[in-house]
């Protein structure tokens, strides 16, 4: 690949990773598009009921969040967590009647440090987030804490043979085998279901965990 190539190819890891600047209004537009299909597969699994507590993590464009404020009602509570400032002033916009409701929290926060109690969820959903940190242990173990003992988190994934042959998944990606993701989630004491979603160019996993009773 050719220094230009490279370059872009780098900025693209770089907004989907963290979007921010000018690059990073259009690649929340793009996030809440290529990612939708596993985004509603994700919701639909977490089954989260009227009254629940969810969280999307990493929840950058939005899309995520607008479901699960359906999903749970008016009764219900979300929490969105994200580590990029313009997605959550962007979230903080958007959703300001939720917010004022007491219906949404927006909240910035990291895969491996949820600002988040101990068991204070019913469901969370991720999707497309795990790439971008090298600590997998540390999320799984963050994802176990924060679950209530009937909780689930639903982790959405590329396909890593698919994510593969993306240009931009070499620089900063961490591809790993959904093997892998699976045994760092049981390891943090949590049972595991991969369903396999059909998807054209790359089809994805969803990862369904629940603590281990």
């Amino acid at each position: 690949m050719n220094p230009l190539a490279a370059r872009v190819m780098s900025t693209v890891a770089g907004q989907l990773g963290n979007p921010h600047g000018l690059l990073g209004k259009g690649t929340a537009v793009m996030l809440n598009r290529v990612n939708r299909f596993l985004i509603d597969e994700a919701v639909q699994a977490a089954a989260a009921r009227v009254g629940e507590t969810v969280a999307d993590i990493g929840f950058g464009g939005g899309v995520g969040i607008s479901l699960l404020l359906e999903q749970v009602g008016p009764t219900g509570n979300v929490v969105g967590i994200e580590i990029s400032p313009d997605m959550l002033t962007r979230a903080r916009s958007g959703f300001s009647t939720q917010i004022a409701a007491g219906r949404l929290r927006v909240e910035e926060g990291s895969l491996t440090a949820l600002p988040l109690d101990d068991a204070s969820l019913d469901a969370a959903i991720t999707v497309n987030t795990i790439y971008f940190v090298p600590e997998l242990d540390q999320i799984c173990a963050e994802f176990a804490r924060v679950l209530r003992p009937q909780g689930k988190v639903v982790i959405g994934i590329g396909d890593p043979a698919g994510m593969a042959r993306m240009p931009f998944t070499q620089y900063g990606f961490r591809i790993r085998p959904v093997a892998d993701v699976i045994a760092a989630l049981e390891a943090a004491g949590l049972v595991v279901e991969d369903r396999l979603i059909d998807h054209k160019p790359i089809p994805g996993h969803l990862l369904i965990a629940r603590p281990k009773n």
